[in-house]
């Protein structure tokens, strides 16, 4: 009964609200990723600067790719493969590109409703969003909810799985004991609060992500003659038109865009959780900074996957077997037998950042109701013991509702966003005109959107005079 409500929800209903909003969301915009595809770098240059006490648009970022960056970067690239064949790379890169538009409004909207937590930083999020800017506190109430089970529990359990079982696989390790080093690791983190788990993403992601782009570079260095080939077989297989694959053009579509948003997450309602934390002059620069991420996660990560996958020789169609083994098994082919140990420690950084994200959104859900520290406490210990638990349970089951559960976290935030839209378009043709004026970094007027129910502590209503000097000062640095 799961697995038949899941295909339905997760293989057709999430299709088609992850792609026909996200395409109504690039059109409306004129094309907002594309637009400001150039003005992404600027905006991630700028955003590794911080104001003092608060977090940096740079370490939402970091925070951000934490969760995006994960298993599903290897092993349900893997899986997409596996089912899809080679298309589902192309359809996985279709859903990134209306994604990144559909991640530049939910994350804009964040930074409109934050709300100040009373300890000198901001929570915000779809739960804030619905509440403050539709006035609907149970759509709000069941979106904090479907967001704490998600991803304060069930995907922590899931994440612990795959990490301890992975490290079994290459080195021997049982998992009961890994288990327990993660969750004494992970511990330490939680303790320090939002600025802690922002500062060891801020170390481990950049590792990570580089470490992994720069063996997946080898590979395809050492297959180069073979990429132009590859790269068409993708595209054939993605409409049906190359033999090999032929029967596999509906499971490319539906494994394309659902491992896509399980990798990327655009519109699923976690990142804006994450994007609102940060300090910004404007909420569409977060936005762009979010959209950025989006690209770095789908295009850059899940396609180095991919194509180590598909130019290893290991990959034939007909493959059965787990995602992670076929990454394992495609890198080990090209650089040796330590290429499963590389994918399984690549895998244990992926893990580990990723658990701080899931863990931090299951906060920012709970903190929706209640900021009562024993109830926070009594949080963490829950979520280190299912960690510990995870490590040595097959969590299939449970997956399969936490994919149910992911799917409803996406439609009620993107009925939200639809129905915010117009708020968000304000946002951005409010911050499209200041960068058309000369203003390198536009500045958000709170007295202009005074209609909007917005925190005067995250947005404080400025004087004329200190309004007009940030302005000019902006388009001094754009004339320098």
């Amino acid at each position: 009964m799961l697995e038949a409500l899941n295909d339905f929800l997760s293989g057709k209903l999430l299709i088609v609200l992850i792609v026909g909003l996200g395409s109504y969301f690039t059109l409306r915009s004129r094309f907002v990723q594309f637009r400001h595809f150039g003005h992404m770098f600027s905006v991630f240059k700028e955003s590794l600067r911080g104001q003092a006490g608060q977090l940096s648009s740079f370490q939402a970022l970091m925070l951000s790719l934490a969760g995006r960056v994960g298993a599903g970067n290897i092993a349900g690239v893997g899986i997409a493969v596996t089912l899809g064949g080679p298309g589902a790379v192309f359809w996985m890169w279709v859903t990134a590109l209306v994604g990144m538009s559909s991640s530049f409004f939910e994350c804009t909207l964040a930074q409109v409703y934050k709300r100040s937590d009373g300890d000198g930083l901001y929570r915000g999020g779809p739960a804030y969003y619905i509440q403050h800017g539709l006035k609907l506190r149970w759509m709000a109430v069941v979106f904090a909810i479907l967001l704490l089970v998600t991803y304060g529990f069930t995907f922590n359990g899931l994440q612990s799985y795959t990490v301890t079982h992975s490290l079994q696989n290459a080195f021997g390790f049982e998992p009961q004991y890994t288990g327990i080093a993660l969750a004494a690791l992970l511990g330490l983190v939680f303790i320090g609060g939002i600025k802690r788990i922002a500062s060891v993403s801020d170390l481990l992601v950049p590792v990570k992500t580089l470490a992994y782009i720069g063996v997946t570079l080898y590979v395809i260095f050492t297959q180069i003659e073979h990429v132009p080939a590859m790269l068409e077989t993708i595209i054939k297989s993605a409409f049906g038109l190359d033999p090999a694959f032929a029967g596999l053009l509906g499971s490319a579509i539906v494994m394309g865009v659902k491992r896509g948003v399980f990798a990327n997450e655009a519109g699923l309602g976690s990142a804006p959780n994450v994007a609102a934390v940060a300090a910004v002059r404007h909420p569409a620069a977060q936005g762009v900074v979010q959209a950025f991420s989006v690209f770095l996660d789908t295009f850059v990560i899940c396609t180095c996957t991919a194509l180590l996958i598909l130019l290893s020789g290991f990959y034939t169609p007909g493959f059965e077997g787990d995602g992670i083994a076929l990454t394992q098994n495609s890198l080990a082919a090209v650089v040796g037998d330590w290429g499963r140990i590389f994918v399984s420690v690549a895998l244990s950084l992926f893990v580990f950042t990723c658990i701080l994200y899931n863990y931090y959104l299951g906060e920012t859900s709970l903190q929706f109701f209640t900021r009562n520290r024993l109830v926070l406490l009594a949080y963490r210990g829950l979520v280190l013991l299912l960690i510990l638990w995870g490590s040595v349970q097959n969590l299939s089951t449970v997956f399969a509702f936490a994919d149910i559960t992911m799917t409803c976290l996406a439609f009620v935030n993107l009925v939200a966003l639809a129905l915010l839209f117009k708020v968000g378009l304000r946002v951005m043709r409010d911050y499209d005109e200041q960068r058309r004026a000369g203003i390198a970094q536009p500045v958000f007027d709170a007295s202009k959107f005074s209609d909007l129910d917005l925190d005067p502590q995250a947005w404080p209503v400025k004087p004329v005079a200190e309004a007009e000097t940030e302005v000019a000062v902006g388009q001094a640095q754009t004339q320098r």
